[in-house]
């Protein structure tokens, strides 16, 4: 693991292109499509063949609301998954808050631990990685999904955010994960308002500006799918917020982002190589 090439790096110049495979039954987005081992395979080896560089892999779904799975019931979601992805030559990714998983997700051949709880939600997790040392994705992250929502409460969503971010990076070095393979992921959606969303995509270079690679994971989110919508009204369904996504990955692109976490690869692929071919267009050519 020590080994691995890192921060990963296209040689486009575009940011890193995590696809998404949740292997659960209720994810927001996808919530079934995936989930028997099979087909979360086959969407995993799609996904790259679209041009995905990393694969993430989960089996606890996180949206607002969502019960936690056991251990037991994880393990048996990710695993065959993430075997089968890695020994295909795909970098995959585990997203998971649980040291355990991450442990024997990395020995079954991933090389990434995705924690949208940044290491706060098992006390082993922080410990495993530095001893692995795994690239490691740490998000804000105020708590679990059940109740995350009520804690949505800033003054001021950027500098707290930003805040609450440098400290736990200061934290997780200090535990000994290494400063090098520490990426930072703001948790849009995670604890946020729409309000609170889009301040922090406005103000995304102050999350940059914390030093560590950056990982903006818009994607179908629910703050999209409200664009266009009157108050009251339904957001759109996740598969119809692609286009909204694909912006704001452009947006975190422009802006210097690592990388960007996307259920639908090619939309975003699309509108980052047209974004990229207007910024290098020349004269004569």
């Amino acid at each position: 693991m020590s080994s691995t090439a890192w921060p990963l790096r296209r040689t486009d110049g575009l940011p890193v292109v995590m696809g998404v495979v949740n292997v659960t039954p209720d994810s927001f987005s996808d919530g079934g499509e995936w989930f028997e081992p099979s087909a979360a395979i086959a969407h995993g080896q799609e996904l790259v063949a679209q041009g995905a560089d990393v694969v993430d892999v989960g089996g606890e779904s996180t949206r607002p609301g969502a019960q936690r799975p056991s251990v037991q019931e994880e393990l048996r979601r990710v695993l065959p998954v993430v075997e089968a992805l890695a020994h295909d030559g795909v970098v995959v990714s585990v997203d998971t808050m649980r040291a355990q998983v991450a442990e024997q997700a990395l020995r079954a051949g991933a090389t990434v631990v995705n924690d949208v709880s940044g290491g706060l939600a098992d006390d082993a997790m922080v410990a495993l990685v530095a001893r692995s040392g795994a690239p490691f994705v740490a998000m804000h992250w105020r708590g679990h999904s059940a109740d995350m929502q009520s804690r949505a409460v800033y003054d001021d969503v950027v500098a707290q955010v930003c805040a609450e971010l440098a400290e736990r990076a200061r934290t997780l070095v200090a535990a000994g994960v290494a400063a090098d393979r520490l990426v930072l992921d703001p948790g849009f959606g995670f604890a946020k308002l729409a309000h609170h969303n889009w301040l922090l995509l406005r103000h995304l270079d102050r999350v940059l500006d914390l030093g560590h690679p950056v990982l903006v994971g818009t994607s179908r989110k629910t703050f999209l799918g409200r664009l266009g919508r009157a108050d009251g009204e339904a957001p759109r369904p996740p598969a119809e917020r692609d286009v909204a996504t694909a912006a704001t990955s452009v947006h975190a692109a422009r802006l210097g982002a690592w990388g960007v976490r996307v259920h639908h690869v090619p939309s975003t692929l699309d509108a980052l190589r047209a974004t990229a071919a207007i910024d290098h267009a020349t004269d004569g050519g």
